[in-house]
């Protein structure tokens, strides 16, 4: 979309234009299409990127900043990386932008790759700053018709499918008019699609009935193994999780020589309980729970204290 203002001169015959005023919004979005795994037709409108620029006086200058924001790939899914570009000019013929400060906000689930940012033909006034998903890129000044070029990644997490995919940038400077694009990330699932979550806890149990009542308190450090070879540690309350586990049976073993002092409490009720393994059907999309009862190895507690 171009809006432009101006006033139409006639000059020996020929129709020229002064321009007086002048907004430009450009925005430019794909389409694509692809057969997904049954081989069925889908289709996708992946790209939308966005940009303005204060345009053009009477008098030809232009103390305005453009910017264009661009990434290597239309769609991704949780575990790749992808790279974004920032192209920011300043279209003033007179004016340098000092400072000029470019702020962009990231969607929710993509994480910033630390040291991945790269300027180009000007480098950095100071460390990129990341607060809430907002990254801050800061430069001691943008001549008059430079243009400086930003690129970082970035990870997707599993989280960015509850997102939209899409981040806004701004740039702006002292006297200049801030300006804004924005870029859409089709954000697939992939694999997590089919995937659930385990959740479980580490805890002293006192009566040895396998389930955690009050008074039965969290080991902390515990060390769950789980049959793919990924390994847990509970947090300070005998905690853990697990995210994006592939449905199906799943096994998890408790080290015990991670909890020095304790030994597996044993299960008066459950006799599949007296194990260090944990057996749990997990759905896809769905949430399991093993937890797992120590007892001090010397035996302070005992099944006669608490009753």
């Amino acid at each position: 979309m171009l809006a432009l203002g101006l006033s139409w001169v006639l000059h020996g015959g020929v129709l020229t234009s002064t321009p007086s005023q002048a907004q430009v919004t450009v925005t430019n979005q794909a389409g694509a299409q692809y057969n997904d795994a049954g081989g069925n037709l889908q289709s996708a409108t992946s790209t939308q990127t966005t940009f303005q620029g204060p345009g053009t006086t009477a008098t030809g200058d232009a103390p305005g900043l453009s910017i264009i924001k661009t990434a290597d790939r239309s769609a991704s899914e949780p575990g790749d990386v992808a790279i974004y570009r920032l192209l920011v000019t300043n279209d003033s013929t007179t004016t340098a932008a000092a400072p000029l400060t470019v702020v962009d906000q990231l969607p929710v689930g993509l994480l910033y790759v630390s040291g991945s940012v790269q300027t180009s033909p000007i480098a950095l006034s100071s460390p990129v700053t990341e607060t809430n998903r907002q990254l801050t890129f800061e430069f001691t000044s943008l001549a008059a018709g430079q243009s400086v070029n930003i690129t970082y990644a970035v990870l997707l997490t599993p989280d960015s499918v509850r997102g939209n995919g899409v981040n806004v940038a701004q740039a702006s400077a002292p006297g200049f008019t801030t300006v804004t694009a924005q870029y859409r990330l089709l954000i697939r699932p992939g694999i997590v699609a089919d995937c659930g979550t385990i959740v479980g806890r580490v805890f002293v149990d006192k009566n040895f009935d396998g389930e955690q009542q009050p008074g039965e308190e969290g080991v902390p450090n515990a060390v769950i193994f789980m049959d793919d070879g990924n390994r847990i540690i509970a947090d300070p309350e005998g905690l853990f999780s697990m995210a994006n586990v592939f449905a199906g049976y799943r096994v998890g073993t408790l080290d015990l020589t991670s909890l020095p002092g304790y030994t597996l409490a044993p299960n008066l009720y459950r006799l599949e309980n007296n194990s260090q393994s944990r057996l749990v059907r997990l759905e896809p999309g769905g949430l399991a729970r093993m937890n797992f009862g120590v007892t001090p190895t010397f035996g302070e507690d005992t099944v006669s204290s608490v009753r």
